[in-house]
């Protein structure tokens, strides 16, 4: 059964690598070069080693005509999916609505 993208979103690093560099034949160290970021960078973020920041958010949507928002909502969904799976939030009780 698949599951879903709002459950458990995918990380930036994934969507980079296959909608974008796979298509281009372009690798990972050669997209960090034309970004103008260490040669590793990429790589790493592909592999779901390192976060999408708000500086590679900016250069990948220059580089693929996209938006930085775009970039920076698949961190950040991919981040509260995360946690929605590790944080227990049953010791909160809610307040009531005003």
């Amino acid at each position: 059964m698949p599951m879903n993208l709002l459950e458990n979103p995918r990380h930036p690093g994934e969507v980079l690598n296959e909608l974008y560099l796979k298509p281009l034949n372009m690798g990972a160290v050669a997209c960090s070069h034309r970004l103008g970021v260490p040669g590793t960078l990429i790589e790493r973020i592909v592999k779901g080693q390192a976060n999408m920041t708000s500086d590679t958010a900016l250069r990948l949507a220059r580089l693929f005509s996209t938006t930085p928002t775009y970039w920076v909502n698949l961190q950040t969904n991919s981040d509260m999916a995360k946690a929605s799976r590790r944080v227990d939030l049953s010791i909160i009780e809610p307040l009531p609505r005003a």
